[in-house]
């Protein structure tokens, strides 16, 4: 009995090793023959697994370069003391029309931006005269001239390259990994025929007069349309009032052109690493109506007001 009983449970045992095996061999072969999209993308971890180098764009950006061709003087500067209208500028007797230039001091190589205009040569003293702007931007004392650099500038178009920043991931990476579904199987005899009674039901039921009615909804009023700028025919078709390296300097006088009638424009701008400020006033449509817009500046003060593309 012994015997017989042992013999049987070798058989158990044996059993069962032989299903344990099984149920490895059928693990083993699910996994390798498991569909290709619930196998781990490997060409996509290795894609992740470093940094995306950063792309570079070319944009193209004005900046002001200077133009020793167009004018350049290196003279004693004074500045007489008294106050002047017009913001940062220095006259010389070499200038032909106004020009945008770059007032350095040679001795401490403090500059400014400010404007260049024509002074007579009768006038005694220094070959530069400068404004009380500029020679307070400059640190000048009244009545010590200084030696100053006067170079004209000219704006252009530069490249500069920008990095771009990196490209967002793709969806498939920032989706999560889909939790399980349990999928329930539609009865389509079913579906259908509940739709059918839908139908019928709806269609023997006559319209009425308790039924909601759905308002018909207003049509919304055309925006208006925007009053297109004034359009000019003239190479330059605004007056500019002045060149200030303090931004309240230009805008008091910005109010001082809107108090005579006119619409003055302040414009922000940046050369060679410093701020300044312009006033302008227009467009002017013709040049009839430039000339009468610049008697009136200059006959509120500002004589030095001359015509400029923007």
């Amino acid at each position: 009995m012994r015997i017989a009983e042992q013999g049987k449970g070798g058989q158990v045992r044996l059993s069962r090793l032989v299903l344990v095996g099984a149920a490895m061999m059928l693990l083993a072969g699910c996994e390798e023959g498991a569909p290709s999209w619930l196998k781990p993308d490997s060409a996509a971890q290795s894609s992740t697994g470093g940094a995306t180098p950063a792309r570079q764009s070319v944009k193209l950006v004005e900046r002001d370069v200077e133009a020793p061709d167009v004018f350049q003087v290196t003279d004693m500067g004074l500045w007489d003391g008294r106050p002047s209208l017009g913001g940062v500028w220095v006259a010389h007797p070499d200038v032909k029309e106004p020009e945008r230039v770059i007032i350095r001091s040679t001795a401490d190589s403090k500059f400014v931006i400010g404007a260049l205009f024509r002074r007579a040569r009768d006038i005694p003293g220094p070959a530069l005269q400068v404004s009380s702007d500029a020679a307070a931007a400059l640190g000048m004392l009244a009545g010590a001239p200084v030696q100053l650099n006067v170079t004209a500038l000219r704006r252009e178009e530069a490249k500069e390259e920008t990095p771009e920043p990196e490209s967002a991931p793709d969806a498939a990476e920032v989706l999560a990994a889909p939790s399980e579904i349990e999928a329930t199987a539609l009865d389509p005899v079913a579906g259908a025929a509940a739709a059918i009674d839908a139908a019928e039901a709806s269609a023997e039921t006559p319209a009425t007069a308790t039924q909601p009615t759905v308002a018909a909804a207003p049509i919304p009023a055309p925006a208006a349309t925007p009053t297109p700028p004034r359009a000019s025919g003239l190479d330059k078709p605004f007056i500019q009032i002045g060149i200030f390296s303090v931004e309240e300097n230009a805008r008091n006088t910005a109010t001082a052109m809107r108090q005579a009638g006119m619409v003055p424009t302040v414009l922000e701008q940046n050369s060679q690493g410093k701020a300044f400020w312009r006033v302008i006033v227009g467009p002017a449509t013709s040049s009839s109506e430039r000339a009468a817009l610049l008697k009136k500046i200059q006959g509120i003060g500002f004589e030095d007001a001359y015509a400029v593309t923007n």
